[in-house]
């Protein structure tokens, strides 16, 4: 497995699945361009395989990433964190040498990404 998703993530991703009434939908997770560090994270729904897609099965969900995101994404974890506040996604990245202040974006020692003003 290239990330691990924690149980707290799976419940809730799973959940979230459950609402988009889709068949054969998997999480896609990504990384692009962007964001006030340089690269930032993607997740989200998918039903269409790309050639060169990674795909693995993490506890009942099926995962894809994209070839060129793999290594970027190597060891990561998300997790899912609940607050009095609402929810949200938190994705930890032992390969990022600098993040931004809201945790969005993220530069590693070989990709410093193309920053971008909106963070």
């Amino acid at each position: 497995m290239i990330l691990t998703i924690t149980e707290a993530a799976n419940y809730r991703i799973k959940e979230m699945m459950k609402e988009e009434e889709k068949e054969d939908i998997f999480l896609r997770v990504g990384v692009n361009g962007g964001g006030c560090t340089g690269l930032t994270y993607g997740l989200g729904f998918d039903d269409t395989l790309k050639e060169d897609d990674l795909s693995f099965d993490d506890n009942g969900i099926k995962v894809v990433i994209d070839k060129e995101s793999a290594p970027l994404l190597r060891d990561v974890t998300i997790d899912f964190k609940q607050n009095m506040m609402g929810g949200g996604f938190a994705i930890t990245n032992p390969n990022a040498i600098a993040t931004c202040g809201c945790g969005h974006s993220f530069k590693t020692a070989t990709n410093a990404g193309t920053p971008t003003k909106d963070c």
